[in-house]
């Protein structure tokens, strides 16, 4: 539910921004310039909202991302680690990288490309073991059902192949 929120804000704040920049004629290629941007068109109130939203989005992706190692460790290394230093553990590399001077922006953009490779590697086993009734038993997906999350997973696995080649030499 955390990552569907955050991805509905995400969403939402692309959209506006999107639309507001568009019709303004206002080019923003930073959180900084897009944040500005929406202090002089819409007001203050934007702006903070703006960073609230993003500040949330963020808090909401760090916390699944944490859960779920939590729950690998426990589950299938049966290795546990305190709570105190599996989130200091998680902050440190966001702390370092925006410590060393890095643009927040470039260093969003190249966290999302890295993030994108470990979605087929979740998403395709499990659409594969989903749809098998050996393991699955009376829970198997559908065959609708396979062939849409199929769909779904050679669309992402192909829009990440893009944005890593666009970003590489586009």
């Amino acid at each position: 539910m955390a990552m569907g929120a955050a991805g509905i804000v995400n969403a939402a704040m692309l959209a506006i921004a999107a639309q507001l920049f568009f019709k303004t004629d206002t080019k923003s290629e930073s959180l900084e310039e897009v944040h500005a941007g929406l202090g002089l068109v819409l007001g203050s109130g934007a702006a903070v909202a703006f960073a609230v939203a993003l500040l949330a989005s963020g808090l909401a992706a760090s916390a699944v991302g944490t859960y779920a190692g939590q729950v690998i460790m426990a589950g299938f290394l049966r290795k546990r680690i305190p709570l105190t230093l599996r989130r200091l553990l998680t902050a440190i590399p966001a702390v370092l990288l925006l410590a060393s001077g890095a643009d927040p922006t470039a260093a969003l953009v190249w966290s999302q490309v890295v993030l994108c490779f470990g979605i087929p590697f979740a998403l395709i086993p499990l659409v594969v073991f989903t749809s098998q009734p050996s393991l699955m038993g009376p829970y198997v997906n559908r065959r609708m059902t396979t062939i849409l999350a199929s769909a779904v997973a050679v669309l992402i696995v192909v829009l990440n192949a893009y944005l890593l080649f666009s970003l590489l030499w586009g």
